[in-house]
């Protein structure tokens, strides 16, 4: 199998029949498998597919509407294919797009390859003025220079795609953890058509788990192998600055000033104390990464490959120390 096609769908009935002909016609010729992931669609989503399925087809039904990263991974789990085609199935992704990527990934050798939505068919004020400001959010804090982080279009290596660790809903950063995987990525303009059918499942309110996923995204990349070099510097700049403003008041204090009730005196004593907590957080933090990899036999790097002479072998690992 040389290609797997997964599609996340919720609510989406009228949009099944014109994007298996899409696929079809864009696809014919290749070796591909079909993954439709329903995330507990309400409509008649399933017995559509299930009326239109053929040999390509595979429908895994969730039991409730988990969300589009679980929906996501539980595609990813079940692909067979090489490479794994993420995409949306509200047509507004084109499927003659994927030959074209899967000749670059395997032209240059990448991992992944994304879609950037050129000319995005979508509203200005409510779609596209928030995802520029997020998109240039996202590459100021985590210098992955992707263009569009919320183009669900992208083709991947399988063994790339597997590592990922989706969850919670960290599918608008599949980029970055690909990057924190050790992966090669790039992109390429991906055509894009307005939504006909069905109602979009995003809106503003999402902006906010957006950013909250970017924090954490930040501490992935910056601090998840060594938090203590996060919590470490901020609570040891407070504990000094604490005991600086402390040491100071004491000395006021010897020469007979009445030191009580000052708001530095209740500065001093904030920054003394959350200086010990950042501490014992980077070392509780510390402790449970320890935990995590040593627990899990983990290894703390991925050997992309070794090269022997002649003969080169990917994927081999040797033991290491945390």
């Amino acid at each position: 199998m040389e290609l797997s096609v997964i599609i996340t769908l919720l609510n989406e009935e009228d949009n099944i029949e014109p994007l298996f002909q899409s696929i079809s016609h864009a696809l014919d010729g290749f070796q591909y498998e079909l993954i439709c992931v329903d995330d507990g669609s309400t409509d008649a989503t399933v017995s559509k597919i299930k009326s239109l399925a053929d040999d390509h087809t595979k429908l895994i039904s969730l039991y409730r509407n988990y969300g589009q990263t679980a929906a996501m991974a539980a595609g990813i789990d079940n692909a067979v294919g090489e490479y794994i085609v993420t995409m949306d199935g509200d047509l507004q992704n084109d499927p003659s797009d994927i030959p074209v990527m899967l000749d670059l990934l395997k032209a240059a050798d990448w991992d992944v390859v994304a879609g950037n939505r050129k000319n995005r068919k979508d509203g200005m004020l409510w779609r596209k003025i928030p995802s520029r400001i997020a998109n240039k959010m996202i590459r100021g804090l985590t210098g992955v220079s992707i263009q569009d982080y919320g183009c669900t279009l992208k083709i991947f290596k399988a063994d790339m795609a597997k590592r990922l660790d989706l969850y919670g809903e960290l599918h608008r950063f599949v980029p970055i953890l690909a990057v924190l995987q050790g992966g090669r990525i790039t992109e390429m303009d991906v055509k894009h058509h307005p939504r006909v059918h069905g109602t979009s499942k995003y809106g503003i309110g999402r902006t906010f788990k957006v950013m909250s996923d970017l924090i954490l995204m930040v501490f992935f990349q910056k601090y998840f192998r060594r938090p203590i070099h996060l919590f470490g510097p901020i609570g040891i700049i407070s504990f000094l600055l604490g005991c600086g403003i402390n040491l100071y008041l004491l000395v006021l204090k010897i020469l007979g000033e009445d030191i009580w009730g000052r708001p530095i005196l209740l500065l001093g004593v904030s920054l003394l104390l959350a200086g010990i907590q950042f501490l014992t957080f980077g070392l509780i933090a510390e402790l449970i990464m320890r935990t995590y990899y040593e627990s899990q036999n983990k290894k703390i790097y991925d050997i992309r490959e070794v090269f022997m002479g002649s003969k080169s072998e990917p994927g081999i690992e040797s033991a290491a120390v945390v």
